[in-house]
């Protein structure tokens, strides 16, 4: 994991809470959040690690996971750029419980605990960006947990795929997702070759596009709500 010297505007350009700050309390954090380059397959963090940042993506993919003591990889949400994640930790001031992985090369943005406990102490529209963010987040994990436990594979992909675009928790996602079938089979829970079939299927029901190297949303309400109303 190397430091990075880019312009540190292009940090934030993505960010949703960041526009929401005085310009004194932004200045401090222009002055305070550093840069890491991450290679593909490199972690960013992992569990059992103490928590002293909040991390945001400025551009690249991760994935927050964990491995049970059979081996198993879980993987609870995936991070594009402008998302920021792990102030559940920073709040709690616990051990991080994830490990964060870099599926490609990525730049990562690292707020120190101090400055994050700052924007609390001082700032009213950043908390009010928490409490939306946690709430958003809380509302994903327990989709993720329904989706595992009650919907077929076609769904689950489906409904996993729509769930990367939210505004707070992904607010820079475009329409075109550079992201492989085995990516989208990590955050489905399904393997590569069934996250394929699912994507052909999606495809039939022109919900997306499946292109080199990654896929294009075409209907997003409609993996939202998949497989209502997609019958052709």
């Amino acid at each position: 994991m190397n430091t990075s010297n880019s312009d540190p505007e292009l940090r934030f350009q993505h960010t949703m809470w960041a526009s929401m700050l005085a310009p004194e309390h932004m200045q401090k954090v222009r002055e305070e959040v550093t840069e890491r380059f991450v290679p593909a397959g490199a972690f960013v963090c992992r569990k059992g690690d103490p928590v002293d940042h909040w991390m945001g993506v400025i551009d690249g993919f991760l994935k927050m996971s964990s491995i049970s003591p059979e081996g198993k990889t879980v993987t609870f949400s995936c991070m594009l750029a402008g998302g920021w994640f792990g102030e559940g930790s920073l709040l709690k001031t616990e051990p991080r419980r994830y490990d964060v992985v870099a599926l490609r090369d990525t730049r990562v943005a690292f707020m120190p605990r101090t400055t994050f406990n700052y924007l609390l102490d001082h700032s009213i529209p950043f908390n009010r960006f928490l409490l939306h963010q946690l709430n958003a987040r809380l509302g994903l994990f327990i989709s993720l947990v329904e989706y595992d436990r009650m919907l077929d594979p076609d769904t689950r992909v489906a409904r996993c795929l729509a769930a990367m675009f939210h505004p707070y928790l992904n607010p820079a996602s475009s329409m075109q997702l550079q992201i492989s079938q085995e990516e989208i089979g990590y955050i489905s829970s399904v393997s590569r070759q069934r996250a394929n079939q699912a994507l052909q299927l999606l495809e039939k029901k022109q919900l997306l596009r499946v292109d080199y190297g990654g896929i294009t949303i075409l209907n997003l309400d409609g993996l939202r709500s998949f497989p209502q109303e997609t019958e052709l």
